[in-house]
């Protein structure tokens, strides 16, 4: 799942949790009191109410010195006023930063503009986040004072190294949110334990027996984590198994629809978009999603075949196409189809390696009493689909639960941490 920060505000009279959710692709954050935790999760971001989470993206100046938009209104977005060419956008936004931290090979990376790397653009968006949680936490209580009241607590994927923990201290830092590198205001935890608790404590009519496990399957957008834990006396958690993580979160989707679009344009005009218009090729990425990717099911009769107008998301790229790629795409009007078929293919072998990670942990771990899926990419349905078809005759009771608002279930887990 996606990175959380959890803000316990410590005083004599005001104890308060704060999660924060630095993530691939969203982010948020939520706070609670730690006496009598009412969990709240921020809903109101730049150009956006009524959101758990915003976009894990930045807008600089030309330049690249200075933030000028952050989250949602950071995105890509074509210019649509009178007299402006069509092929121009309001920005080049700076996405998935957070994936340099990741263990993967370095031309998976995405590509940053020149003059910005990968611990400036983190800074710079837990610099601007950091500022949002103040602003929060002064409007509700006033008198509370960040440095000296405020423990964070930031979890982070399981495979997550000690050195990409280091930077992450010291980006927060950076970022203004503790006041010295080694201030003990600021913890880690892992996201398959804060998502676990999340999920204890929503479920305890299931989970109500000490001895029991279950399997936490923390599906993000870079990274799925997956831990199986046992329920010990006191509502405490034991682990029972070695935790295992895989890049194959629901960017991967991303990545498969970008592969089937150079299959039309050629891979090297994709190539040549990824390095010179990334902003327009991060737009194309947004409509799939939006109108494709968070809409399938797996199942054909409910699919409609999906029409992507390329001179409208991404119109820059009718000068680069030669060729019989050319051809073909003139005679259908820059129009590229999506039929069932072809979704399915970007999503199999990503759902392929997430059944691979659970088969693999569940060998380990012997019988499990449930299993809880998480995480923003758990929302997909064909992806719960694929898992129940896969798994429920391995869980008692078909017990494979998606909770309310699962891409929230580390922001409020990680609240739970510190009231256990």
């Amino acid at each position: 799942m996606d990175d959380v920060l959890v803000v316990k505000i410590i005083a004599k009279k005001i104890h308060l949790f704060k999660p924060r959710d630095f993530g691939t692709t969203y982010s948020g954050f939520a706070y609670a009191r730690t006496v009598n935790p009412e969990i709240i999760t921020n809903d109101s971001w730049p150009d956006q109410i009524g959101q758990l989470k915003t976009n894990t993206a930045l807008k600089y100046d030309k330049n690249f010195k200075f933030v000028e938009e952050w989250g949602y209104p950071a995105l890509a977005k074509p210019i649509k006023s009178k007299g402006k060419s069509k092929n121009q956008f309001v920005s080049e936004p700076v996405e998935r930063f957070k994936l340099h931290l990741s263990n993967i090979p370095d031309n998976e990376k995405p590509v940053l503009p020149k003059g910005i790397n990968y611990k400036k653009a983190i800074t710079d968006y837990l610099k601007c986040m950091g500022e949002l949680i103040k602003e929060t936490i002064t409007t509700r209580w006033p008198n509370v004072k960040f440095m000296k009241q405020v423990l964070i607590i930031l979890t982070v994927p399981a495979g997550f190294s000690d050195q990409a923990k280091a930077i992450m201290r010291e980006c927060i830092y950076e970022a203004g949110l503790i006041n010295v590198r080694s201030s003990k205001k600021l913890q880690f935890t892992t996201e398959p334990e804060a998502a676990a608790i999340y999920c204890m404590k929503l479920f305890e009519h299931t989970l109500n027996i000490v001895g029991t496990n279950f399997l936490t399957v923390d599906c993000g957008s870079g990274t799925v984590d997956l831990t199986t834990r046992q329920l010990l006396k006191n509502d405490k958690l034991g682990e029972k198994t070695i935790r295992a993580c895989g890049f194959c979160g629901g960017v991967n989707v991303d990545k498969g629809f970008l592969a089937f679009i150079g299959g039309k344009i050629g891979p090297s005009v994709l190539t040549l978009l990824q390095e010179k218009h990334h902003g327009q090729l991060q737009y194309m990425v947004q409509e799939f999603c939006k109108k494709v990717k968070f809409l399938f099911t797996g199942n054909k009769e409910e699919y409609k075949t999906f029409e992507l107008d390329l001179e409208d998301v991404c119109p820059i790229i009718k000068q680069y196409v030669t060729g019989d790629k050319l051809e073909q795409l003139e005679n259908d009007d820059w129009t590229i189809e999506l039929k069932f078929v072809d979704v399915k293919r970007m999503f199999d072998p990503v759902i392929n390696k997430i059944i691979k990670l659970i088969r693999e942990q569940l060998n380990n771990s012997g019988p499990i009493s449930a299993m809880f899926l998480v995480g923003g990419f758990s929302v997909s349905k064909y992806l719960q689909k694929r898992i129940r078809e896969e798994f429920s005759n391995k869980v008692k009771n078909n017990n494979i639960f998606v909770p309310p608002q699962p891409a929230a279930a580390t922001l409020r887990g990680g609240n739970r941490i510190l009231a256990l």
